[in-house]
């Protein structure tokens, strides 16, 4: 359900999201185990979004606001609430502004990467902005992913050896055959990251749900905290040699990716000519001649 949906619902609590965000948003979609394919029927709903703030808020300049100089606007980010309860279901959202968006999408942050390459069955909301960031989506992947992926991955590791069950969460903790304890979600979790960036360093894409049987059978406890940390180790090993052996690039593409941004902030505000300086016919030039080279040498 979008966040206009579970506004006109009368949600518990009132959604708290500044007045003009529900109508500028471009893209929703829902994340975490419903998007990785092993939810259940209590599992929340974790939806992530990117929406395009009021044009002052993004170019702050155009309402005479000179950087450094009296007091500044606030800048948006991002707009989270977790625990909206609406039509019988639990709701977080997590929306960020497409700038924002932009530049942890360019970082390869793993969340923001994933809510690109949710299976369309999860995307609740798009508009011809949103439509144009998925269709991009793999122009934001570099082989920095690895280096995000296996921090985020190894987090969920220490999390799982170093957290003490807490006996009034809700969280599921398993005992392996072990008789070791260890909650199951950090588990999958470890996994899952560290298969998605494999897709991700090999095939250039990324298909959330292909490894759906296997994380469901970890978050049912079937690995003992020993297999799980066995298999970490080797999937590192074997994913060092596929960061050394992918042909993605090392890092972003800057010049692509700032192109992408401002025609999505075009289609939505109309000409900014006036807002940025874009390069001239020269830089013009050699971008094009660039993206010849990289087309022509894959």
């Amino acid at each position: 359900m979008s966040l206009r949906a579970v506004i006109t619902h009368t949600p518990t609590p009132p959604v708290s999201a500044p007045p003009w965000l529900p109508d500028n948003v471009c893209y929703e979609t829902l994340m975490g185990s419903v998007a990785y394919a092993v939810s259940n029927d209590t599992s929340d709903s974790d939806v992530y979004g990117i929406c395009l703030p009021p044009k002052e808020l993004v170019f702050p300049h155009l309402a005479g606001e000179i950087p450094g100089f009296g007091r500044q606007r606030k800048r948006f980010e991002s707009w989270q609430q977790h625990h909206i309860r609406a039509l019988d279901k639990q709701w977080d959202f997590q929306i960020y502004g497409i700038v924002m968006f932009f530049h942890l999408a360019m970082e390869n942050n793993p969340n923001i990467i994933d809510a690109m390459f949710t299976p369309r069955r999860c995307v609740l909301s798009s508009t011809q902005v949103g439509e144009y960031i998925r269709e991009h989506r793999r122009d934001f992947l570099h082989r920095g992913s690895w280096h995000k992926f296996k921090g985020y991955a190894y987090s969920q590791l220490n999390k799982i050896k170093t957290k003490q069950q807490d006996p009034t969460s809700t969280r599921v903790w398993m005992t392996g055959s072990d008789g070791v304890a260890y909650d199951v979600k950090f588990a999958y979790h470890v996994v899952r990251l560290l298969l998605e960036v494999e897709m991700i360093l090999g095939e250039h894409d990324l298909d959330l749900e292909r490894h759906a049987a296997q994380l469901r059978t970890i978050r049912a406890g079937a690995w003992t905290l020993d297999q799980l940390t066995a298999w970490a180790e080797a999937k590192e090993h074997d994913l060092e040699r596929a960061y050394a052996a992918s042909t993605l690039p090392y890092g972003p593409d800057e010049v692509l990716l700032k192109r992408h941004l401002m025609h999505c902030l075009e289609a939505h505000y109309g000409d900014l000519s006036a807002a940025v300086q874009l390069p001239g016919a020269e830089a013009e030039l050699l971008y094009q001649i660039a993206a010849l080279t990289r087309r022509y040498a894959r």
